[in-house]
């Protein structure tokens, strides 16, 4: 069996990074269903949380000025997006600021497509509706939670709030059992833990500080850990694997071919990329 041969047999999952950013807008429901519809096992997503309460599917806790105007139709100049905090707006008004118009830079295979940022629920609804459809098994969820400590209650609500409007929609369109819990903010994974045992969840991680330490700062073994790419080696994967034999690798964002083919060569469970229509072609499953 070839080395690429013996990727393959793997099968690790394939994660759309906000859906597919490479191809479609980001965290649209244009770009979620294009994913779903390449194959991607896993659609992974950012929420913020509106003025009402709405968990918002976005990156930013902000009208990000790179991708389209504010409520009034003008663009937003790069300096003053922040002052466009979307945890003041209430939904309604978010809903009316376009995204995906034009092709976002850096990404040259993104197709435009004029669209608005959707709320959780919907992407659920409308995932779930298109899986069904095309007949292939259901879909499964990586739902990170933008939050710091020092955004308490300017880009977002404090932890055991935020994770108690993000569980009641998990739970309201019955996708629990197929989502994970993602973030960098270790009070959100602590209290989802205390509140939610069942539902799987992810440290993401990208500095310098060695991963088995950062780890050990949660105070407990997540499920999944979700380092940048460029944390990672053979060795550290294996002494990752060593230290934590339970633990899953879902390393992020894995783009260039050479790239992809060298995390596919740690044995990882599961790789977030921009284009998954790359790495299911190297998987043989486009």
């Amino acid at each position: 069996m070839t080395l690429l041969a013996s990727l393959v047999s793997a099968a690790p999952e394939v994660h759309g990074h906000r859906g597919c950013r490479g191809l479609r807008p980001e965290n649209t429901l244009p770009a979620f269903l294009h994913a779903l519809a390449l194959g991607v096992n896993v659609l992974e997503l950012d929420v913020v949380i509106s003025a009402d309460e709405q968990v918002v599917v976005a990156h930013e806790p902000w009208l990000a000025a790179h991708l389209g105007p504010g409520p009034d139709g003008l663009p937003i100049r790069p300096e003053q997006a922040r002052a466009h905090r979307l945890y003041e707006l209430p939904y309604a008004a978010i809903r009316q600021c376009p995204v995906g118009e034009r092709s976002l830079a850096g990404f040259p295979e993104q197709q435009p497509a004029p669209t608005y940022r959707p709320l959780l629920a919907e992407v659920f609804r409308a995932t779930e509706t298109a899986a069904r459809a095309q007949g292939r098994p259901p879909v499964s969820y990586s739902v990170e939670v933008k939050s710091t400590p020092a955004g308490d209650g300017h880009w977002h609500p404090a932890p055991a709030r935020f994770v108690a409007l993000v569980l009641a929609e998990l739970r309201a369109t019955g996708v629990l059992d197929r989502t994970t819990l993602l973030s960098f903010d270790a009070r959100i994974l602590r209290e989802a833990r205390r509140v939610c045992p069942a539902l799987r969840l992810c440290l993401l991680a990208e500095t310098t500080v060695p991963l088995a330490r950062q780890i050990q700062a949660l105070g407990f073994v997540p499920d999944t850990l979700g380092p940048a790419f460029r944390l990672l080696s053979a060795r550290r994967v294996a002494e990752l694997a060593s230290g934590f034999p339970a633990l899953r690798l879902v390393p992020w964002t894995v783009n260039e071919l050479s790239d992809l083919r060298r995390v596919l060569s740690w044995g990882v469970a599961g790789i977030t990329t921009d284009y998954p229509d790359r790495l299911l072609s190297l998987l043989g499953r486009l």
